[in-house]
């Protein structure tokens, strides 16, 4: 009898629980065996375990965040006590402990790195691409992506209103600190005025332009959704310079410090869009107001697209265990499943594509990118 484990890692996120349901009945209905570890890499480093049988799975499909919890903890960098440890011998112990034959790991970007690391340590690997962000290289999508956008296009909708009947600029800040899909999607479908993904830094005094065009139109309110790692030219300019030292960088000491540089400046970003809404507010004369989203957009119920991605990359996982693939990622590719190497995935990043279709439609309905 097959024993597999799973774990969800880094932040939750709608059809979680729907991709453990599908991974556990397939499994149970081929006769495998199914463990889950609590709270990601940190359950399966300290051995805290559920039994994943019917009666565990039952229910689960509808509801969000995850059953099993998470953690962002790396296997490699884990806080045990005072001190920051490489644990991934204790996560090698517990895995043989259970004479597991794969372990399944969901998650984004940062959990496809890290199960790579465990991959590298001698274990049977599976992962799932799970994030609202999108990003996740080598998938045509994510399972939360969906759920995300429908909330921030919904809040969108309801923004409208409080715009039009104040007469103000409403600033909506989607998540989305390296890619831009989620703003960008949320952006065309609530109708959004202006749209500003990290993709294509911005200039501002572009964006107040395309804002007073629109009053002496004579409509006066303007919705602008903005991802939050949403740039300024100037910015971005400051940041790739940043990260060009670090690459240019001769040795361990200089490249240290021009990391220690670009963190600082990273977290001089914070609260920008916040500084964005003031600035839009003095350059156009109207009341601008911001709207942070936030968790809203992780939580609550899968919508129907999410719960049937995450069905399908869920069985087409089991599939693959039972012909002997691991050190993959289950990618979702047109209506099927890809079994795709991990090593293919990680330390990449599936950004917005500037020839992309979305960014073609948004200009031509004539929403402002900020260019």
């Amino acid at each position: 009898m097959k024993s597999i484990g799973i774990l969800t890692a880094g932040g939750d996120s709608p059809g979680l629980n729907a991709a453990i349901r599908a991974i556990g009945k397939a499994a149970l209905e081929s006769g495998m065996q199914v463990i889950g570890f609590r709270d990601g890499f940190r359950g399966l480093m300290e051995n805290r375990t559920v039994r994943l049988r019917s009666d565990a799975l039952s229910g689960i499909l509808t509801v969000g965040g995850t059953v099993l919890g998470t953690s962002r903890d790396k296997p490699h960098k884990m806080p045990v006590g005072s001190k920051t440890l490489d644990m991934r011998e204790a996560m090698v112990d517990t895995y043989q402990k259970h004479h597991l034959d794969v372990l399944i790991c969901l998650g984004g970007g940062g959990t496809q790195k890290n199960a790579y690391r465990l991959l590298d340590n001698g274990l049977n690997i599976v992962t799932l691409p799970k994030t609202i962000d999108n990003d996740v290289y080598g998938t045509d999508v994510t399972f939360g992506f969906d759920t995300a956008l429908v909330i921030a296009t919904e809040a969108i909708d309801r923004l409208h209103s409080t715009a039009h009947s104040h007469h103000r600029i409403i600033v909506v800040e989607i998540m989305g600190h390296n890619a831009g899909w989620l703003a960008l999607g949320a952006g065309i479908a609530g109708g959004s005025d202006v749209i500003l993904i990290p993709e294509i830094p911005y200039d501002i005094e572009v964006v107040a332009k395309a804002i007073n065009r629109r009053s002496r139109a004579g409509k006066n309110f303007s919705i602008v959704a903005v991802s939050e790692g949403a740039m300024s030219k100037e910015d971005a300019k400051v940041l790739n310079k940043a990260r060009d030292k670090i690459e240019k960088a001769k040795d361990k000491a200089e490249k240290s410090k021009a990391k220690a540089a670009l963190t600082e400046l990273e977290a001089q970003h914070v609260g920008n869009t916040l500084r964005l809404t003031r600035h839009l507010e003095e350059l156009t004369g109207l009341e601008s107001r911001l709207t942070i989203l936030g968790h809203l957009q992780r939580g609550g119920t899968p919508s129907a697209a999410d719960r049937l991605l995450a069905t399908r990359l869920g069985t087409a996982c089991i599939d693959f265990i039972k012909e002997g693939k691991s050190g993959i990622m289950v990618a979702a590719r047109g209506e099927g499943a890809e079994a795709l190497p991990l090593e293919q995935v990680v330390g990449k990043r599936k950004v917005v594509p500037l020839d992309h279709p979305w960014i073609d439609a948004a200009r031509r309905v004539g929403t402002s990118l900020g260019e």
